[in-house]
């Protein structure tokens, strides 16, 4: 059943728990992740970093909306929804940036902060998973990490190739990639959050 606002939720305290928590993961690795991107010259790292961001974004207003009228959590998710895109064009400039002013990306720090945010991500997945079929904010943010641990694979993998081909190509599709999943994620949530405004009868 979608969330249309007929009941609030009977976990809400839990849910904040949850969100405190994973967004408190989300910060701590955005700027870990931010840092070594600038130095490793990584533009996966760097846009990996920030999704990081948008997801604690993300988060904070999946927190405010809980346990909030039906019309301000969809409006919530709204905004996650177009934050998500505007983040995901703010990845393609840096992609663009970087192609026309070059760079030399360090394949082995983007496989080590690939991993670290890989499992990072996947806790959060872990911490969400019982949630991810509640409101619409919960759903979005089932969505965004789950789409983190898919970037964090590529960062690894375009890691790899970096080192291989000793090309910075890898490290620029990736960041091409990460900036479509933002993208399609944050559309992904605007549908949800109009799916959700539909009208049901209260039990």
């Amino acid at each position: 059943m979608t969330d249309c606002g007929c009941r609030f939720e009977p976990t809400d305290q839990q849910q904040r728990q949850t969100l405190r928590f994973v967004l408190l993961i989300n910060l701590l690795m955005f700027i870990l992740e931010i840092t070594v991107g600038i130095l490793a010259e990584s533009t996966g790292l760097t846009a990996d970093s920030l999704d990081m961001f948008a997801d604690a974004s993300v988060y904070s207003i999946s927190l405010y909306a809980v346990g909030r009228a039906a019309r301000i959590r969809r409006a919530a998710a709204a905004v996650s929804g177009a934050l998500q895109i505007v983040l995901g064009a703010g990845v393609l400039f840096e992609v663009s940036r970087r192609f026309v002013l070059g760079a030399e990306p360090v394949g082995s720090a983007m496989m080590i902060m690939g991993a670290i945010a890989l499992a990072a991500n996947a806790f959060c997945l872990l911490l969400l998973a019982k949630h991810r079929h509640g409101d619409v904010n919960f759903r979005a943010s089932w969505i965004f990490s789950a789409n983190d641990v898919i970037a964090n694979t590529g960062v690894i993998l375009s890691g790899v190739l970096v080192l291989l081909l000793e090309s910075q190509i890898p490290d620029l599709i990736i960041g091409i990639l990460i900036a479509g999943i933002v993208v399609r994620g944050g559309i992904r949530i605007l549908r949800e959050a109009s799916v959700s405004a539909e009208p049901c009868t209260p039990r």
